[in-house]
């Protein structure tokens, strides 16, 4: 079974975390839920960000996620790719030097990377999206381009892969950006019914 990391952390957005974790472990990885000074049975508190027309995301409380894994337990050789939620928490995860390493790693063996919405700030910080073609939440743009990556403005319900990378601009955009996420992955979900399936 492949492991994937997943990081996230306190007001981290809550679809952006519980459902692509849930997902991932629908279809058969094991995944480890982290963040930074956190253990595992530890939780973090999610937000729920809608858009309601106003000029920006509202937002409102979400669940308590528990963590399924130690930060200071990840070694990043054991993983076969990297998730990284967004929401309010990327900001200041971002100042946690041995996370950078660690995402650095990931980049550095050209291993998939799954990163939406305010994620990206992550990836920004880490200095690995240099000549990289990517979206994010749009205000996260301008941060991509001075990162020196391509940001590309595209629906919140669409997703952009370059090479490993996959990501998304937000949580209506999960199942472009796990479907294209598990490609990346080189996951093989047949979708074909079983030819003697009952229909009740």
């Amino acid at each position: 079974m492949k492991k994937l990391l997943f990081i996230t952390g306190d007001y981290t957005e809550d679809y952006e975390t519980m459902v692509p974790f849930q997902m991932l472990e629908m279809v058969g990885y094991e995944v480890h839920t982290v963040c930074p000074d956190k253990k595992k049975g530890d939780t973090v508190k999610t937000a729920i960000h809608d858009f309601e027309g106003d000029q920006t995301y509202s937002e409102k409380p979400g669940h308590n996620f528990a963590l399924n894994y130690s930060f200071d337990d990840v070694e990043a050789s054991d993983y076969a790719g990297l998730v990284i939620a967004g929401g309010r928490a990327p900001e200041y995860l971002r100042l946690n030097d041995r996370l950078l390493e660690i995402v650095k790693h990931f980049f550095n063996e050209d291993k998939p990377v799954a990163a939406i919405c305010h994620g990206i700030q992550i990836l920004t910080a880490a200095g690995v999206v240099k000549g990289r073609t990517l979206t994010a939440y749009p205000a996260v743009g301008p941060e991509v381009t001075l990162a020196g990556g391509h940001f590309q403005d595209v629906a919140a319900h669409e997703a952009v892969t370059d090479g490993n990378l996959v990501t998304s601009p937000a949580w209506p955009g999960h199942p472009a950006f796990i479907r294209e996420f598990l490609k990346v992955m080189g996951a093989k979900i047949d979708l074909e019914p079983e030819a003697e399936m009952q229909h009740s």
